[in-house]
């Protein structure tokens, strides 16, 4: 039995025992929850699986490409794909998002280049599992080095398009930062750039251990924090007027790892290869949809 198959058996174990579901199901949870179901989350991802296993399709969408996504809208020199050596399990409970050089002669289409130089992963949960209100929690290990971006981050499920869609960062380490964790939000009138948050330093390289990034998304109330400690708050108070608030809905997660780009600027030799995103575990807890 490995650590995520024993941490699975105490989670049930401690459901029965309080006379519990799973919290998991089909639909919107439109109640608050109790006390007791704020405690266990209604929805998870352990990541349990053999060595080189995909994530679960039931769980993950794996999103693809490059070009035809402009760059993902930054300019970017990975090419997602759905290869397990850009993100599978390790058989040890953990999910492994690898950026890595493109092999050669791939000629995977770029937006800024004819060919991408890199590959990598990005999963998603839209329509699969989103949070309206509660706590979203991943524990992972964050790649760093020049020209790198990991990100977890979430999109709104309104229909609307982004930056109306409205996003919140719920942890990006830019290039050569590699111990300042940023936590923003993005929406209709302040985005890129404009985006509000805040930001807060790791006392060792963010590839270093294993750190707990979360987001509690409450009613006209965000916070962010990194290992239970709140380092940003935002509130509609906060926003640039007209103070368009767009996080009163379902949101999906996002994982990945970019390369290259507006922000963390061109790789060189001193990158990391492969650049890996350890990710422990994910959980949603309050309400939403699973």
């Amino acid at each position: 039995m490995n650590r995520r198959t024993a941490l699975a058996l105490v989670l049930a174990l401690s459901g029965l025992l309080c006379g519990c579901g799973s919290g998991s199901g089909s639909g919107p949870q439109d109640e608050a929850p109790s006390s007791a179901d704020a405690e266990r989350p209604f929805w998870q991802a352990e990541f349990d699986g053999e060595e080189g296993a995909r994530p679960s399709a039931t769980s993950w969408n794996t999103e693809t490409g490059n070009r035809d996504a402009e760059g993902w809208g930054n300019n970017e020199l990975q090419f997602y794909t759905d290869d397990a050596a850009n993100s599978g399990l390790d058989g040890e409970g953990d999910l492994l998002i690898s950026a890595r050089p493109a092999p050669a002669g791939s000629r995977l289409p770029c937006y800024t280049r004819e060919f991408c130089p890199w590959t990598s992963a990005r999963l998603t949960t839209e329509g699969k599992a989103a949070l309206r209100h509660g706590r979203v929690e991943v524990r992972a290990k964050l790649p760093t080095g020049t020209g790198l971006l990991p990100a977890i981050w979430m999109l709104g499920d309104n229909g609307a398009e982004w930056p109306a869609q409205g996003e919140l960062d719920i942890c990006e380490v830019v290039g050569g930062e590699p111990r300042t964790v940023h936590g923003t939000a993005h929406g209709p009138t302040y985005f890129n750039e404009n985006g509000v948050g805040g930001s807060v330093t790791l006392p060792a390289d963010a590839s270093t251990t294993f750190h707990t990034y979360a987001v509690d998304k409450r009613p006209r109330r965000v916070t962010w924090s990194v290992d239970g400690k709140p380092y940003f708050t935002l509130t509609p108070s906060k926003l640039p007027a007209p103070r368009d608030w767009v996080f009163e809905q379902d949101m999906h997660l996002l994982l990945n790892v970019a390369v290259g780009g507006d922000w963390p600027g061109p790789p060189d030799a001193s990158t990391p290869s492969p650049a890996t995103m350890t990710v422990d575990y994910v959980r949603f807890y309050g309400t939403g949809r699973a």
